[in-house]
């Protein structure tokens, strides 16, 4: 079959997403700028595009034996490249505004060529923008093709098995030695000449979310402290520490190296949400980042967070437990619920404080989410005690403070003031007659949530301490966007 077929589905459950930078193809991060979820779903379908490559022994051969930073993330949404409603493409910059509707395209290839002119021809997308993707790391590959997901039509059941017959795999060299789920791993392709052969499977993100914010900051002004092993950065909101998915150009990670005229990039050694501004440290070798990553899990590591809420919260411990599901919104419950993560967090200071004014609020791009009071705010110096994701913006939304712009749990926790009973895990939460008519009501209350923030919510980590064999080390942030 001299074919390149797309798959137009998302697919899940089995893909085990370990997506890998190529050693040998190390990113540079001197080259200017100038080179380079809501999720839509259709219905499963396959392109057919005939392509005629001469395989170049020149070009070297993909290979999973790589370095690299895993992304655990597989999101994905995908339209067909022949839909008209996209618009012409050029090049990824200038960033635009705001960003797009999602596009993820999958591809098995069958002829071998370069990945850059097999996807250009294979999307009708001109190869300058194909290679400002790469450059982005919105293209992955695997050595062999993931599993169909459960909505496969007969026809892509048997395309996979195509191109998965044991007797065709035996005859690929880069396989031998892996089983068949090693060879179904992903990885970040990182080089425009990259050599596919036949059967590899490729996903490519057209669209990749930007972040147009890394255009407009003075970074070499956010760098708090700049030490032999690390470099401590005052992030500002609406960015992303190491990166996403899909952008890895775009990111605290990349700027604050070029800022710095580092030779060697700065790694991440712990995330806050984009949506927050404060203190990140970045290490400058791989084994410092092992040093830090060690003293996060022996709990050394003090991080403290100012949070302006919609109403006051009281002083002290604050215990929820968060249910075990890696997408946003975090739900959280007051009452121990068997298999859920323990989240506590400790409220120092609690203090009645104006409510930011509209120029504040629209330089940060802060969201009115429908609070129905906006004379006073409250800021509350924040001790985080156990370190989940959204934890402070979920456990606030659970005790009726939802922080200010933060538009993913404030129309929930507006709803919930209107309606107590919506919220299936709150104070005022329903009997059930069944674990059916509860999963509609939990349903029904993710569906109150809203979407994450564009920018900028009230929420800050202000200060980040920890202790070495030789001194302490503590770094505290600029002043937060409200004041």
């Amino acid at each position: 079959m001299g074919a390149t077929a797309a798959f137009s589905s998302i697919l899940t459950g089995s893909i085990v997403s370990s997506l890998l930078t190529a050693s040998t193809c190390r990113r540079n991060l001197f080259i200017p700028i100038n080179l380079a979820r809501t999720l839509a779903s259709t219905k499963p379908s396959f392109r057919h595009i005939h392509k005629h490559y001469i395989c170049n022994a020149a070009h070297r051969n993909l290979s999973c034996e790589s370095t690299a930073s895993a992304d655990v993330s597989t999101d994905s949404s995908i339209s067909t490249s022949n839909n008209n409603s996209y618009p012409p493409y050029g090049r990824l910059l200038p960033c635009p505004s705001q960003n797009g509707p999602p596009r993820v395209e999958h591809l098995v290839v069958t002829e071998g060529g370069p990945v850059l002119d097999y996807i250009s021809k294979s999307l009708n997308i001109p190869s300058p923008f194909v290679a400002d993707l790469i450059h982005f790391g919105a293209v992955f590959y695997a050595l062999v093709c993931p599993d169909p997901p459960p909505t496969a039509t007969p026809e892509q059941i048997n395309f996979f098995k195509e191109y998965t017959d044991p007797s065709l795999l035996r005859k690929r060299s880069s396989i031998k030695g892996k089983t068949f789920r090693e060879a179904q791993k992903t990885f970040r392709i990182s080089c425009t000449d990259e050599f596919v052969e036949t059967g590899t499977y490729l996903r490519v993100h057209v669209h990749p979310k930007r972040f147009p914010r890394c255009y407009e900051i003075d970074w070499r002004s956010r760098v708090i402290a700049v030490a032999e092993s690390y470099v401590v950065l005052d992030k500002p909101a609406g960015t992303s520490v190491g990166g996403t998915t899909d952008n890895i150009e775009e990111s605290c990670v990349t700027f604050t190296t070029r800022a710095l005229g580092f030779e060697a990039p700065l790694i991440t050694t712990h995330q806050i949400d984009n949506c927050t501004e404060g203190c990140v440290v970045l290490a400058r070798t791989k084994e410092y980042c092992s040093v830090f990553h060690g003293k996060i899990r022996e709990k050394k590591v003090k991080k403290l967070y100012l949070a302006l809420a919609a109403a006051p919260v009281s002083i002290g411990v604050i215990t929820h437990y968060m249910r075990p599901v890696n997408i946003a919104p975090r739900l959280v419950s007051e009452d121990l619920v068997n298999g859920w993560h323990l989240c506590q967090l400790e409220v120092l200071e609690c203090r009645k404080v104006p409510w930011p004014s509209s120029i504040a609020e629209e330089n940060n791009r802060v969201e009115d989410c429908g609070w129905h009071s906006k004379d006073f705010a409250y800021e509350c110096k924040v001790n985080l005690l156990t370190g989940r994701t959204h934890q402070i913006r979920a456990q606030f939304a659970a005790c009726g403070a939802p922080l200010v712009g933060d538009s993913m749990y404030m129309p929930a926790a507006v709803a919930e003031v209107d309606r107590p009973e919506l919220n299936p895990f709150g104070k005022n939460k329903k009997e059930y007659a069944s674990d059916d008519i509860k999963a509609v009501a939990v349903e029904e209350w993710i569906a109150r949530h809203g979407k994450e923030p564009i920018v900028a919510i009230g929420l800050q980590a202000c200060k980040i301490s920890w202790d070495s064999d030789e001194e302490q080390h503590s770094y505290e942030a600029g002043r937060p966007w409200w004041r």
